[in-house]
């Protein structure tokens, strides 16, 4: 299973319209994603996110699950009107689950 997931400061500027759209967008990627699995986004409530305001976690069957979600069109389409209102920072990673036997 691979895992991506990303935190968001918004640019000065955005507004809270934006903001509930990225999220319900992000959220409407399920379905439409083949390999996706799981997808979670929310504000950040941390005190340690360092101006990060928002954040997810999605799911991947795989690597080329992954691979292949950056290039989909769906994926293009939302990054062309929300990255320039975004700093992210993006991890991805082959999770191990607590739920698995540790392979590695």
């Amino acid at each position: 299973m691979y895992i991506h997931a990303f935190a968001f400061r918004w640019v000065e500027g955005t507004t809270e319209e934006q903001k509930k759209r990225a999220k319900r967008e992000i959220l409407a990627l399920q379905g439409k994603i083949p390999g996706l699995l799981e997808t979670h986004v929310g504000v950040n409530i941390s005190p340690r996110g360092q101006g990060h305001e928002f954040g997810g976690v999605m799911k991947f069957t795989d690597k080329a699950a992954l691979d292949a979600y950056f290039p989909h069109p769906v994926h293009q389409a939302l990054g062309e009107w929300l990255m320039p209102l975004i700093q992210p920072l993006e991890l991805d990673f082959d999770a191990t689950s607590s739920t698995e036997e540790y392979k590695g």
